[in-house]
């Protein structure tokens, strides 16, 4: 049983299959495409960080301006198809439980009014579903508009409208790359950002990724790569560092019907926050299988839940890339 179609699940169901293994991929989306179906439409795939090719088949191209919801999902949907992946949606997965009785020892995976059993599950169900929005003092108090990176809804929304973005990751600098031209931005990181002035290879990539799956198997909340391989800023992003939009302030104290406050009392008034301040992993419906240690994260050995080896996480920590989803 497989949870999830995007990169990591395709990439699964593929070895899977070709090893005559049975198996069934549930999807939650109602399409082929993953999360990337969901992404802002003025995401073209000049802005994405490149698409690892799926196992036996051609690296795709970016096609310059195309957008990256159309590109990437055309090229999940050609890959299952071509592939006769037996990929069921839409299929939300609700829990997923020991067995009792006939069924002990197995995986009871459970969807509405759906049920399946299985010896092993691969948990592939990514993060999209679970935006992180971290708490604030007087956050419920703002009267100005509150969104997440999951709901941008393109940079005309913000047009005139002084706009917060908190986040050190890379979809803050690219979503004030899109801002700053048309509205006055303030940009606050918990931690200085680190800047990249060096080209970012696949041997780059990998060393990020074994950083990550350090934090992994020794249980601790996966780390995202760009934390580990730091920011660059990419030629479409010129004209707002120019305009100062990347001229970084350290994280408020408290969030103001109107603005922000700072410890040393300075305010800044803003009309949007938005909060670019990544996602969770998306498994809580793996809770009821307490795989979570003593750190907070699922402890791995692999991609093999320590807490319970009938359960592999691929998409998860260091296969969260599209680099680390096919290696897993």
């Amino acid at each position: 049983m497989v949870i999830g179609a995007g990169q990591a699940g395709l990439s699964t169901s593929y070895h899977l299959a070709r090893r005559g293994i049975d198996h069934v991929v549930l999807d939650a989306d109602a399409s082929p495409g993953g999360a990337w179906q969901h992404r802002w439409d003025s995401l073209s795939m000049d802005d994405v960080h490149g698409i690892a090719a799926l196992p036996d088949a051609e690296r795709p191209e970016p096609q310059g301006s195309e957008r990256a919801n159309e590109a990437v999902p055309a090229y999940f949907a050609g890959y299952e198809a071509a592939h006769d992946l037996p990929v069921l949606r839409p299929v939300p997965v609700d829990r997923v439980v020991d067995g009792t009785g006939a069924e002990a020892g197995l995986l009871v995976v459970h969807a509405g009014t759906r049920r399946w059993v299985t010896r092993t599950l691969v948990n592939a169900s990514g993060t999209w579903s679970q935006p992180f929005v971290p708490s604030y003092p007087g956050a419920a108090s703002f009267r100005g508009e509150q969104l997440h990176t999951h709901d941008y809804p393109g940079p005309e929304h913000f047009r005139g409208r002084r706009t917060l973005v908190v986040g050190g990751g890379a979809s803050a600098v690219q979503l004030l790359g899109e801002i700053a031209p048309v509205t006055d931005t303030v940009w606050v990181t918990r931690r200085p950002p680190v800047w990249r002035t060096d080209d970012f290879t696949p041997d780059v990539g990998r060393a990020a990724v074994a950083l990550v799956e350090e934090r992994v198997r020794r249980g601790l909340p996966p780390a995202s790569v760009v934390s580990v391989t730091g920011l660059a800023l990419r030629e479409q992003e010129r004209l707002a560092d120019e305009l100062g939009a990347y001229r970084r302030r350290p994280m408020f104290s408290a969030i103001e019907p109107d603005g922000l406050r700072w410890d040393d009392g300075q305010r800044e008034r803003v009309d949007v926050i938005l909060w670019a301040t990544g996602f969770r992993p998306a498994i809580t419906h793996l809770a009821p299988l307490h795989l979570r240690s003593a750190h907070g994260g699922i402890a791995l050995d692999g991609t093999t839940a320590v807490a319970d080896p009938r359960v592999q996480l691929v998409g998860y920590g260091p296969s969260a890339s599209t680099i680390g989803a096919n290696r897993a």
